[in-house]
């Protein structure tokens, strides 16, 4: 019963991350946006370091954490509340946080204690502003730690796949693996096709696209003819090639549904006179409800409103990939499959354990900084191609671009490629200590 609460708290909590920053970045605007990802974060970080150096002995600290862990889902809607309180929407607001602070008008107008405590105060400027500029510089970290974590699922895939086809009854498998990557590639060629579909690409996209297609195609036929690669790893690969060059190209929008004309009404009732009576009388009860459930029914609608379906679908894809690194790593560099149900921790005596460890760790605020990157790049890319998001460049953001996202793509072909080339094709890493019949 444990691990089923586990689940279900922290699939609350990504639910009311994945509802709240966007919010604030829709309603507030991006200042409000920053300052409610700036609070969660250090919430969550200092909230991580308190569970990190409370000792198994100690009632009260023990007693303290599993307080402020009930606390959290008080403390999220209140950061909220106290944000969009705080931060309200400037459309002239183009100005850097040295600027705002540092005037020479507010300088001479308002006294010490405000100037650094106050609304656009010293200490509410620079720590937003380190924030922004530190969710910029991030973002080669986060994406090239994607491709990284990605090439470790893609390696580990291949090696549990091989040893499976090499164990008994390993013929049943390889049927059902080469069935299983044919879909993988079908359905990324169908992806491919939709790409070209996109009004964006230009001719220099045009040759970035087919040069990287190819790679991945060479790549992929020399993992299977050398036998160093299988192809499960080839079309997860290719799989993956497919996967950032939709993200570069994507038009970060939702489909425009056309309306449709309502269809006259009929002579008859559609259902029988039971079913629209009772019908009837629920949406009279819903609409006898108090103010206060529809108020809460439509600020649910409008936070589902605001989430964009790409920015999630990347969020998802980096915790998994992340997620599964940390189970990964370990389990190559140490005792194989048993070492994947352990978690990393600080105590380990290597580096890579103790890195991993804090990522473990401290899970929450990277997780909410990760997302919070992916919101910025989403509104930098709209606003860049004219799609509605002009307040972002107004209040002060930048126009972004893809640049990260194609040294991305080429750096994992790279190590895929050194490893084609430095590897053995023997199952030396995972799948060295398991027992094979």
């Amino acid at each position: 019963m444990l691990w089923l609460f586990r689940g279900i708290s922290s699939a609350l909590f990504l639910s009311s991350i994945v509802f709240t920053i966007p919010l604030a970045f829709d309603v507030g605007g991006r200042e409000c946006g920053l300052a409610l990802s700036l609070s969660l974060a250090t919430f969550y970080f200092l909230y991580s370091i308190l569970r990190l150096s409370t000792p198994n002995s100690s009632r009260f600290r023990y007693s303290l954490v599993q307080v402020i862990a009930l606390l959290q889902w008080l403390v999220i809607p209140g950061l909220l509340i106290w944000s969009l309180n705080q931060f309200s929407v400037d459309s002239n607001n183009n100005l850097g946080w040295v600027e705002k602070t540092f005037s020479r008008s507010r300088a001479e107008n308002e006294p010490v204690t405000s100037w650094l405590f106050g609304k656009n105060g010293l200490v509410e400027s620079i720590s937003i502003g380190l924030w922004d500029k530190l969710l910029r510089w991030s973002v080669p970290v986060f994406q090239l730690g994607e491709g990284f974590c990605s090439l470790l699922v893609i390696q580990a895939a291949g090696e549990i796949t091989r040893w499976l086809v090499n164990r008994e009854g390993g013929d049943n498998w390889m049927i059902g693996l080469l069935a299983l990557s044919a879909s993988i590639i079908s359905s990324s060629v169908y992806f491919l096709y939709r790409i070209t579909t996109f009004p964006e690409i230009g001719n220099l996209d045009a040759i970035l696209i087919g040069s990287a297609i190819t790679c991945a195609i060479f790549l992929c036929a020399w993992g299977i003819g050398s036998g160093r690669g299988n192809p499960i790893e080839s079309s997860l690969l290719f799989a993956y090639v497919t996967l950032c060059i939709y993200q570069i190209f994507t038009d970060y929008q939702p489909a425009v549904i056309p309306e449709k004309v309502a269809p006259p009404q009929p002579d008859f009732p559609p259902l029988p006179p039971m079913i629209m009576a009772s019908y009837t009388t629920l949406m009279q009860m819903l609409s006898s409800l108090p103010s206060t459930m529809h108020s809460a029914f439509h600020f649910l609608v409008a936070a589902i409103m605001t989430i964009t379906p790409s920015v999630i679908i990347s969020l998802t894809y980096r915790v998994f990939v992340m997620y599964a690194s940390t189970r990964i790593v370990p389990a190559v560099r140490e005792s194989g499959a048993r070492t994947l149900s352990q978690e990393p921790s600080l105590e380990d005596s290597d580096g890579v354990g103790q890195i991993l460890g804090f990522v473990s760790w401290f899970s929450s605020s990277i997780l909410i900084a990760v997302y919070t990157s992916l919101l910025m790049q989403h509104f930098a890319s709209a606003s860049g191609n004219g799609n509605g998001a002009e307040w972002w460049t107004i209040q002060g953001g930048d126009t972004g671009g893809n640049l990260w996202r194609w040294a991305n793509l080429g750096m994992t072909m790279l190590l895929y490629a050194v490893e084609l080339y430095l590897g053995s094709g023997t199952n030396d890493g995972l799948t060295s200590h398991w027992k094979v019949d």
